[in-house]
């Protein structure tokens, strides 16, 4: 059964840091691309980051280059996001998702809030 639990929300002032978790089950990690979007209260869903299954390329969308960074431990099937100088703008729900047997999978969500 493929699962996928976000974890490492919380409160951070700006400019502070948070260390999101994707931990997966159910299907071989590296084997599948697996990407983070969050969404915002009023926004549209984004897009944040993803890491591809065949090289381990990154991507990162323009809002958050520089300052977030998307790694992969196959041995604790978990994919991390890192998330430096966060600001008010990056606060939302973030969930990371994989296609797997022809659908999408999404975990459950985490709570990123930045305020002061």
């Amino acid at each position: 059964q493929v699962q996928l639990v976000e974890s490492g929300g919380g409160l951070v002032q700006p400019g502070g840091s948070l260390r999101l978790s994707c931990t997966t089950s159910g299907f071989t990690l590296n084997r599948y691309t697996i990407a983070w979007f969050r969404l915002a209260p009023g926004k549209e869903r984004e897009g944040v980051s993803c890491i591809s299954r065949s090289d381990g390329s990154t991507y990162y969308a323009d809002s958050v280059k520089g300052r977030f960074t998307i790694s992969r431990d196959n041995a604790k099937n978990t994919v991390y996001l890192q998330m430096d100088t966060l600001k008010p703008e990056d606060a939302a729900v973030y969930y990371c998702n994989t296609y797997y047997g022809s659908r999408d999978y999404w975990g459950q969500g985490t709570q990123v809030t930045v305020s002061s």
